[in-house]
C-alpha cells in the first residue's frame, strides 16, 4: 500500500532543483515508488507564525511518512524544525535524506549539510511522564521556541527518564546519490 509522504526541506534547495529530484523521482520511474507527495511549498512567507504552523499541521494530518531533504543549511531552518518535531509528536516514521551530492541547475554539486536530527532532540522528566523538545543553537541546547513540554500519552522506556536524548538515535539517515535513492527510496519509507 502506498505511503502519503510529507518531504520537509529548505525552499534554496527547491530552488537549486535538488529537492525537486527528490520530491519528483517517482514521475520517472517505471513503476510506482510507493508513495504519494503531500508536502507543501514555503509560500506563505509572509503569513503570521500561527497561520503557517496551522498551514503544516494541515498537510501532515493524513501522512505517515516525513522525508527530510537534507541541504546545506537545512538544520537552521525554523519551519524544518517545527515540520520534524510536529512528525515525531504526530508518530510519523522519519528519515533523513542528504541532498548536496545531487546536481544542482549549475550542474554544481556541494559538501553534505549538518543532519538536523543532531540538532534536535526530547528531554524527558524524572517520572518519563512528560517531555520537553529541544535545540541546539550556537553552543547550548534549549527549549524549543515553538514547543512546550507536554504530557505524554503513555511514560516513556524508564531508560530516557531524566535524559535528553538526540533525535539522531531515533531516526535513520540516507545519501541520496551514494545509497541510490533513485531504487531505493520505497524501501527506506517502509
Amino acid at each position: 500500500m502506498a505511503k502519503r509522504v510529507f518531504f520537509s526541506f529548505h525552499y534554496q534547495d527547491v530552488i537549486d532543483f535538488r529537492a525537486n529530484v527528490v520530491r519528483n523521482h517517482k514521475i520517472t520511474k517505471d513503476d510506482n515508488a510507493g508513495y504519494f507527495d503531500a508536502s507543501i511549498w514555503e509560500t506563505a512567507k509572509r503569513t503570521s507564525d500561527l497561520a503557517l504552523k496551522r498551514l503544516i499541521n494541515r498537510e501532515l494530518k493524513n501522512t505517515s511518512v516525513t522525508a527530510v531533504l537534507i541541504g546545506t543549511d537545512t538544520y537552521q531552518r525554523r519551519w524544518v524544525r517545527y515540520e520534524i518535531f510536529r512528525s515525531v509528536f504526530k508518530g510519523n516514521s522519519i528519515i533523513g535524506i542528504h541532498i548536496n551530492k545531487i546536481k544542482g541547475k549549475d550542474q554544481k554539486i556541494k559538501n553534505y549539510g549538518n543532519n538536523p536530527f543532531e540538532y534536535l532532540g526530547l528531554k524527558f522528566s524524572a517520572d518519563g511522564k512528560k517531555v520537553q523538545p529541544i535545540e541546539f543553537k550556537r553552543t547550548n541546547w534549549g527549549n524549543s521556541l515553538d514547543y512546550d513540554e507536554y504530557k505524554l500519552t503513555s511514560v516513556a522506556d524508564k531508560k530516557h527518564w531524566g535524559k535528553s536524548i538526540s533525535l539522531t538515535e531515533w531516526y535513520d539517515t540516507y545519501k541520496w546519490v551514494k545509497d541510490d535513492g533513485f531504487n531505493n527510496f520505497d524501501k527506506w519509507i517502509k
